[in-house]
């Protein structure tokens, strides 16, 4: 997978790609990261990207020669890729979204600032994406969050039992996690986990995943289809209940 961004502050995106999961991924070549800063597509010796907005107002917008000038050399060495822009207005990142995001070959990030983008460059987006309702000084940062979800979904960065296993992608949240020591200042690891019987086990995480979902994201088990080890849970949940009511 090809991943570029392109930004006034290249050194911010270069951050991600040093460390952890992803800095090995673009190490074993799974996964390339192309970093460009848009003032080396501008042609005044100030290298300006952005101006005054027509009409007035506060803030500077982002001018469209930058990228325009951009995208040209993009798909002259690179192809045509598929544009992200960051920013508020967009479609909530979200897990389904991310996995459609990453069976694309050639994606390409811009990060906005200011008061925003010359409405003329939304002609190259194909996808507006915010990472929550709120406001930030760019678009650097959601960008570094879109790369690296992405990325765990690129086949070969993460072990694909574990992907597997992870909140959203069954449908709850993740069951409670334990290592040593087995007893820590009383606190106690579960007894089942010891039991050697991976079938409790496998009933007891269920059971814990599905408790937690219903007590802190109730929204996601109403969309939860539910299997027989989730059934089967669910009768030790509410024994359980009944027991201690």
């Amino acid at each position: 997978m090809n991943i570029s961004v392109v930004t006034i502050f290249p050194e911010m995106i270069e951050v991600i790609t040093k460390y952890g999961v992803l800095a090995q991924a673009i190490k074993e070549g799974i996964i390339k990261i192309n970093i460009f800063n848009l003032r080396d597509f501008t042609k005044d010796k100030h290298k300006t990207v952005d101006d005054y907005p027509f009409g007035g107002g506060p803030g500077m917008v982002m001018k469209p020669e930058p990228f325009f000038n951009f995208f040209e050399f993009y798909k002259e060495n690179y192809g045509t890729p598929y544009v992200i822009l960051t920013t508020p207005q967009g479609d909530t990142l979200n897990n389904d979204l991310v996995k459609e995001l990453s069976k694309k070959d050639n994606i390409v990030i811009i990060c906005g600032r200011y008061e925003g983008i010359d409405e003329r460059v939304m002609n190259f987006v194909d996808k507006e994406i915010s990472i929550g309702d709120y406001v930030l000084t760019g678009g650097e940062l959601p960008a570094m969050v879109i790369i690296d979800s992405i990325s765990r979904f690129v086949p070969g960065v993460i072990d694909k039992e574990s992907l597997e296993n992870e909140s959203f992608n069954t449908g709850l949240l993740d069951h409670p996690h334990y290592t040593r020591p087995r007893d820590y200042n009383g606190n106690k690891v579960p007894e089942v986990l010891f039991s050697g019987n991976h079938k409790k086990i496998e009933i007891w995480r269920r059971k814990m995943a599905l408790k937690k979902t219903l007590e802190k994201r109730p929204d996601l088990f109403l969309k939860k289809e539910l299997d027989l080890i989730d059934k089967k849970a669910l009768i030790e949940l509410f024994r359980e209940l009944d027991t201690n009511a």
